[in-house]
């Protein structure tokens, strides 16, 4: 099931990376004390009192033009407002409550969505008292905190988590494949969606960003029951959201989330371009089986070497992603759509399999007595046992004297062992170390 959303909102330069930060436990976002600085990615996930959540950080949408930074807040709040199930409003102790702050503050107010008012840079009890002024935004209690030291956040997070929403059961059964498409605008979801399903089921146009709200369409095939998960454009009007990159990443995490099977869908005409990657970097990270699909294909100018050559291309582009098999088609003309559901099958199976243990073990061991641990600094990494603990995706532990001798080589070469044994073709694999407790050095 999908995690409930926190967004983080508030003017330039409150510190709202750093909070995020804080929150997802890693530099995910580039902090500077420049209003703006924000340009890296805007998602994580994070965890209080073993909830997990989504968060996202809004700082990074710009705007273009005259008083970009007051349409920017604007942006970042209407954001909010349509993706959280908490927002949380950042405001700057040192400054007071500003203009900015007020107009975002309304914006919020009239949203209905559950707000959380946190006052950053409260830095040392002699500005505890600063808090107070921004009672007159109407938002409750604000919640001190201070993201360079790390001070009330998890006051924060416990107020947060108080307001998600209570969890809900997948509404589609287990025996359901639950598949998501997502690309930049214009690759052509919207009509692969309707190619497969075989008739207009989602708006289709030449103009990217024309489908407005994400769209699940149950259907069966062959005995085989399927949900599609056509990812949205904006369902409010503003184009602003349409040409914003990241605004369209952030739209299609929900999707990937909900889905088993993510097929990222790319432009066969246009080619690969940096944001391609990056929403595929984003299902790689979720732990989804991932199938690329290179869709208009039938306009493609080619000779019996341009399949192989755009093959060569994806993979070189795509290293994270060797393992998901490529499907070229035409959602126009149908070409190849034949071919997709029969893998979309293929590695929903492989994202949900099992491997019995002692099986399991004699890979392992093969693959270790073909190709011993490398020493370091006169220790050698013993594996004593390995078990599957998990599945979408395949998560092994492998039970070993030393879990820091395992060096990200050795891991990557038992990932090849495995996959060469057991198949495990569109999904990734995890690997986690641990030490064996009885073990005695």
């Amino acid at each position: 099931m999908a995690r409930p959303v926190l967004a983080i909102v508030g003017r330039p330069n409150v510190g709202k990376s750093t909070i995020f930060n804080r929150i997802v436990g890693d530099r995910l976002a580039i902090v500077e004390d420049k209003p703006g600085v924000t340009r890296d990615r805007l998602y994580g996930v994070g965890e209080w009192l073993n909830t997990s959540f989504s968060v996202i950080d809004t700082g990074g949408i710009e705007i273009d033009g005259e008083d970009a930074i007051l349409k920017s807040v604007r942006v970042q709040a209407e954001l909010a407002i349509e993706e959280a199930d908490v927002i949380v409003f950042m405001v700057d102790a040192k400054a007071g409550v500003t203009p900015s702050d007020e107009e975002v503050a309304q914006l919020l107010f009239r949203s209905k969505k559950p707000v959380v008012l946190a006052v950053n840079k409260v830095d040392n009890l002699a500005r505890q008292d600063d808090i107070y002024e921004f009672y007159s935004l109407g938002f409750g209690d604000p919640v001190g905190i201070s993201g360079s030291h790390g001070i009330g956040i998890g006051d924060l997070l416990e107020v947060v988590c108080g307001l998600f929403p209570d969890k809900k059961d997948d509404e589609y059964g287990d025996e359901v494949i639950k598949f998501a498409l997502i690309g930049r605008p214009n690759v052509g979801k919207s009509s692969m969606t309707n190619a497969i399903l075989g008739e207009e089921r989602v708006i289709v146009s030449d103009v990217a960003g024309t489908t407005r709200d994400a769209i699940d369409t149950p259907f069966e095939r062959d005995d085989q029951k399927f949900v599609i998960i056509d990812t949205a454009g904006m369902r409010k009007r503003g184009k602003v959201y349409e040409n914003t990159e990241k605004y369209s990443v952030m739209r299609a995490m929900k999707a990937i989330e909900r889905a088993d099977v993510v097929l990222v869908v790319i432009d066969g005409q246009e080619g690969i371009i940096d944001q391609d990657k990056h929403i595929a970097g984003y299902a790689h990270e979720a732990g989804k089986a991932i199938i690329i699909v290179v869709n208009k294909w039938d306009i493609v100018d080619k000779d019996d070497k341009t399949m192989q050559h755009f093959t060569q291309t994806i993979r070189d582009h795509f290293l994270f992603l060797s393992y998901a098999p490529i499907v070229f088609v035409s959602a126009k003309t149908t070409q190849r759509l034949h071919k997709l559901l029969p893998v979309v099958i293929q590695v929903a199976e492989n994202h949900a399999l099992r491997v019995q243990t002692h099986l399991l073990n004699d890979v392992v061991s093969d693959a270790v007595a073909y190709n011993p641990p490398p020493t370091d600094k006169g220790k050698r990494l013993r594996i004593n046992y390995v078990t599957q603990v998990a599945v979408k995706p395949p998560v092994f532990v492998l039970f070993v004297n030393e879990p820091e001798l395992m060096h990200f080589s050795y891991e990557r070469y038992l990932d090849n062992k495995i996959r060469a044994a057991f198949g495990f073709e569109g999904t990734p694999i995890r690997i986690l170390s641990r030490r064996k407790t009885s073990d005695k050095e």
